[in-house]
């Protein structure tokens, strides 16, 4: 469904990442992982065109995708989660909800639609239900992690691309969104994960890639890069410390 080659990006006319080349299969998790500032976010960012790219591609279901505004992207069907997730915190949980479909508001079906998408996010994220009538910014941050991820998802993405999943949330919450993204890939849901949590990230995906200062220094199934020790010393530490982290 992706596939990205030799993709050189950056700020300010400095490369972050460096001939960046992987795959993502339709239907599979692929995590990205590695320590801060490896470059991960900016990937992320490059495919959803939110980062110019130097040089190298980025085809999406065979279409060249990398000159296209971030909004053309999302019409492709590729829908980021960003790090921070960046709600609109003044406006309830569904006043949020519904600007997330907004790729899907001119089609002839659209009421229909609406619902449909609606429902299916709320029976994955049923505090969204609870918490329909209250404004985001004063939501948990697991919460509003989850409605970040409802959001997303009520424009039926193709593609769907989480930045930092995890980020500032207790273990128990970061274990319920990774098992919502176990749920989203039985549904068929493409993913594409980055993520510091590496042991968690790996365990969930079918295939990781770890990066380090802009390089991608190793790839292969999640668990064999998770159960390499050689790889957790070099660039991803401990498990338990990584748990600990979060």
């Amino acid at each position: 469904m992706l596939r990205i080659e030799n993709l050189r990006a950056g700020y300010k006319g400095s490369d972050a990442l460096h001939s960046v080349s992987i795959r993502v299969r339709r239907g599979t998790i692929v995590s990205v992982v590695g320590a801060n500032g490896a470059g991960k976010s900016t990937l992320i960012n490059t495919i959803s065109r939110l980062v110019s790219a130097n040089s190298g591609s980025i085809l999406f279901e065979d279409r060249n995708i990398t000159t296209l505004k971030p909004a053309d992207a999302v019409e492709q069907g590729i829908v980021q989660v960003p790090e921070g997730r960046q709600l609109f915190t003044p406006l309830t949980v569904d006043e949020n909800l519904r600007l997330g479909f907004h790729r899907l508001a001119g089609r002839p079906d659209s009421a229909s639609l609406y619902r449909q998408r609606l429902d299916y996010v709320l029976s994955l994220f049923p505090i969204l239900k609870e918490r329909a009538s209250q404004r985001s910014g004063t939501m948990s941050g697991g919460e509003q992690q989850m409605l970040a991820i409802g959001r997303a998802l009520m424009a039926d993405p193709k593609l769907l691309l989480l930045d930092e999943p995890s980020l500032g949330l207790a273990p128990m919450v970061v274990d319920r969104i990774f098992e919502i993204l176990a749920t989203l890939r039985k549904d068929g849901l493409t993913i594409l994960l980055v993520e510091q949590h590496a042991d968690e990230a790996l365990q969930l995906a079918d295939y990781g890639y770890v990066m380090a200062v802009g390089r991608v220094r190793a790839e292969g199934p999640g668990n064999a890069l998770r159960g390499d020790p050689a790889l957790q010393h070099s660039y991803l530490g401990r498990p338990s410390e990584m748990r600990a982290a979060g």
